[in-house]
Parts: C-alpha cells; sequence; structure tokens
C-alpha cells in the first residue's frame, strides 16, 4: 500500500513537472518575444536615425571600421600593402578625433602615417636588395616583461599622462582630456613594449582599446568603438597566443 501511494506519488509529480515544463516552454517563448521586441525595435530605430542623418563623420567613421579589418587582415598575410591601409586608415580616424576633439589621439594618428610610411620603405628597400622575400635573421625572441622595468617604465608612463595631460587642458578645448591623455600615453608605452617582443604588451592594449571603445560611444563614434572592441578581444587572443609561443620556445 505505502509503495502504491509512492508510485501514485511519483506519477503525479511527474505530470506536474511535465505540465509545468510546457507551461514554461509557451510563457518562455511568448515573454521572450515580448521582452526581445522592444529593445529590437529600438535597436532598428537607433540604426535607421543613425543612417537617416547621414553626414561625412559617419561615412568616414564605417571607412575607417573597414580599412581597420583589412589591415588586420593584412597584417596577419605579412603583405607590405598592410603599410599602404596603414597611412589611410590614420588619416581617416585623425580627422575623426580632431572633430570629436580628441586633440592626444589625433597626435597618435600622426605618429601611426610616419610608422606606416617608415615600414613601407623599409620593406620595399629590403625587397629591392634581398629578393622577392626579406632573408630572414635571428628574431629577438617573445619574453615576458622583466620585473626590473616595471617600476621606470610605469613612472616613465606616469609622466608622459601628466604630460600630455598638461597639454589638453591647457593649449586645447578637449572634454575628455584624463582619458584622451591616458590612451595615448599607454599607447605610447604599449609600443616600446610591443618593439620589445614582451608578452604584456598584448595586456597594455587590451586596456587601451576597452577605453577606447567606451570613449568612442561616448564620442559618438560607433563603428571605430566596434573596431576597438575588435581590438579588445584579438588582445586576449594575442596574449595567449603569445604565452604559447613561449612555453613552445622554452621546451
Amino acid at each position: 500500500m505505502g509503495i502504491g501511494c509512492l508510485q501514485n506519488a511519483h506519477f503525479y509529480s511527474w505530470c506536474d513537472a511535465w505540465d509545468l515544463l510546457n507551461w514554461v516552454k509557451g510563457f518562455t517563448f511568448a515573454s521572450s518575444f515580448t521582452l526581445l521586441r522592444q529593445p529590437a525595435c529600438e535597436m532598428i530605430e537607433t540604426i535607421t536615425q543613425y543612417f537617416a542623418d547621414f553626414s561625412w563623420i559617419k561615412a568616414i567613421d564605417m571607412a575607417g571600421l573597414v580599412l581597420g579589418l583589412i589591415y588586420l587582415w593584412l597584417e596577419f598575410k605579412a603583405s607590405i600593402w598592410m603599410w599602404v591601409v596603414g597611412v589611410i586608415m590614420p588619416i581617416a580616424h585623425g580627422y575623426l578625433y580632431w572633430e570629436r576633439g580628441l586633440y592626444a589621439d589625433f597626435g597618435m594618428e600622426i605618429y601611426y602615417v610616419i610608422a606606416a610610411v617608415y615600414g613601407y620603405v623599409l620593406w620595399q628597400w629590403s625587397r629591392s636588395h634581398s629578393g622577392a622575400t626579406v632573408e630572414k635573421q635571428a628574431e629577438r625572441p617573445i619574453t615576458h616583461f622583466p620585473l626590473r622595468q616595471v617600476l621606470p617604465v610605469a613612472l616613465a608612463g606616469l609622466g608622459l599622462w601628466a604630460l600630455i595631460y598638461w597639454i589638453l587642458i591647457t593649449f586645447t578645448d578637449s572634454t575628455v582630456p584624463l582619458c584622451d591623455s591616458f590612451t595615448t600615453s599607454l599607447s605610447m608605452v604599449a609600443t616600446w613594449a610591443l618593439a620589445q617582443k614582451y608578452a604584456e604588451q598584448w595586456l597594455m592594449w587590451f586596456v587601451v582599446d576597452l577605453v577606447c571603445a567606451i570613449l568612442y560611444v561616448y564620442k559618438q563614434i560607433p563603428f571605430t568603438a566596434c573596431l576597438y572592441a575588435f581590438y579588445t578581444v584579438m588582445a586576449i587572443l594575442g596574449y595567449r597566443h603569445w604565452l604559447r609561443k613561449i612555453f613552445a620556445a622554452d621546451t
């Protein structure tokens, strides 16, 4: 008798659970459509409004996004044409930054243009003297950031941050001098760490790209913000990839 009641109890429990599951599924589908409908409509309305009020700024913003993705692909392929894109892309971004009052970022784009011209000349000169490809010499190995350099580099970075911040608040009408000077100074340090082939340079770029993505959303440069959000993800993947290279070299 006890066993029979227990079996019936189990039966009714499973039936109740099944009915409850069916009700939840029906409610979930209906409620999901209701809950997602409003934000989806708002997003479509925002995109429609964005293109309805189209301007040269927005066109250049989208062009910068496309050029950034092309640059990443050409860099992966080690194509000399990446330096050509590396000249055009900073010009587009530089115009955006100047219009939005990001003067420190504008200054960095000038640096990137000069670096791209130098890279193209260097690669082209190597081709003309060594054939179709550059002769591969002993490369600097990927290493970790030395602990003895952390303090002096950090102090140098803070000094750059303070200097650029002072320049922005003194000579420009920048509306975000603190963030603008921060990303610029950290970008300069990260570029130096990249030249040294320190794996931790990826972590610096992660911070720079994340702050820039948020900053560009605030400054209403959405496509460039998306590009830097993508860079943020790539910084994580790049750091993991370089750590694997260090491990493979050690073993």
